[in-house]
């Protein structure tokens, strides 16, 4: 349990008094729940089920689902990877790296959405790398995603945007090399930084006053980069310059694999996933030769930096909780990399061949 387990705890009690009915539900306390409780309403529509079925078990019942969840995930996991052709002998190889994964181990653990949420959010990726496959939008699968992603955390504004602009982009007669799309991404890291500083200063100068908006703005003026986290800490910040440059580390520091208060095998698992997944990004970069395959590397990428944007400017949590959302999507990378060099390997060799001949 943590804080949020005992205010989704508290609000599955109230939608239990209300015998489930969503519509009084959504209507309690207007002007205390912004945003409102639909965007929470899957999680706590669960725990309410769990508290009415298995009473004072009702934490373990949900543990069990999350669980159930682990699983999906991992069949979700492997479905996508069949579906770019990856050999079941390489994705055999890469599950156990999903097993010893620091993020893994430890979310599915609590009373929180974060479970389902991650499950949700491979659910899209799946989605995307079919449609990518089979050259078709399915438009009413992402309908059902995006109101499942907004009624299980306020905070999938990103996870959405990305599935808009995807199938914006995927219209546009672009050309899905490596090139063009590490480009478009080294100019996107860039920029970010640069844009968040902006919205910064439009929401002080226009919304200040407002207590949720003071709350992401006085962090910033803190120095503030993970949250609760005073040793990585910057500086007050003097002018756009220093605004931009707290939003750049936040950018960075979304992604760090390493902490102070983490124990050696904590950060060796991290690095070590980290490592392998860096490693499969270049792989790809110098050797991928397929559209359908850089067109899920660009998706994935895209994914992922835009959920780090928004929490670089939202909050950085203490124990990096919101980077696990896109955890197996960027895992996806490895058995795809591996692929590639095989692929690779028997390409040279059937050269051979052919010159012997």
């Amino acid at each position: 349990m943590s804080s949020d387990s005992v205010r989704f705890s508290k609000w599955a009690d109230k939608l239990i008094e209300l015998d489930f009915n969503l519509y009084k539900f959504y209507s309690i306390d207007k002007a205390y729940h912004r945003p409102s409780l639909y965007f929470f309403s899957v999680p706590i529509l669960l725990i309410a089920f769990c508290k009415v079925i298995f009473v004072n078990e009702w934490q373990f019942a949900f543990l069990i689902l999350n669980i159930i969840l682990v699983f999906f995930s991992l069949i979700i996991f492997v479905k996508s990877l069949l579906l770019i052709r990856v050999r079941p002998i390489l994705i055999a190889l890469t599950l156990p790296i999903i097993v010893i994964s620091v993020d893994i181990l430890t979310w599915p653990k609590f009373i929180l959405s974060d479970m389902i949420y991650s499950f949700l959010v491979l659910i899209v990726t799946y989605v995307v790398i079919k449609s990518i496959i089979k050259d078709k939008i399915n438009y009413l699968e992402f309908l059902v995603i995006v109101l499942l992603l907004l009624a299980s955390r306020p905070s999938s504004i990103p996870v959405i945007f990305v599935i808009l602009s995807f199938i914006f982009i995927s219209k546009l007669q672009i050309s899905f090399n490596q090139k063009n799309i590490l480009l478009f991404f080294l100019g996107l890291f860039i920029s970010t930084p640069i844009i968040l500083s902006l919205v910064y200063l439009i929401i002080e100068l226009n919304f200040s006053g407002i207590d949720k908006v003071n709350f992401l703005t006085n962090m910033v003026k803190e120095g503030m980069i993970i949250h609760d986290r005073p040793k990585t800490w910057v500086n007050k910040p003097d002018n756009i310059i220093d605004i931009t440059f707290i939003y750049f580390l936040r950018l960075i520091n979304f992604f760090n694999p390493y902490a102070s208060t983490f124990s050696i095998a904590h950060i060796v698992l991290n690095v070590f996933q980290f490592m392998l997944i860096s490693t499969s990004i270049s792989i790809w970069s110098f050797y991928g030769n397929s559209i359908k395959v850089n067109k899920t590397f660009f998706f994935i990428l895209l994914l992922s930096l835009s959920v780090a944007a928004f929490h670089s400017f939202i909050l950085i949590d203490y124990d990096w909780r919101y980077r696990f959302p896109i955890i197996l999507p960027l895992l996806l990378f490895i058995p795809i990399s591996l692929e590639i060099i095989l692929q690779k390997i028997n390409s040279k060799r059937s050269d051979i061949r052919k010159e012997q001949i």
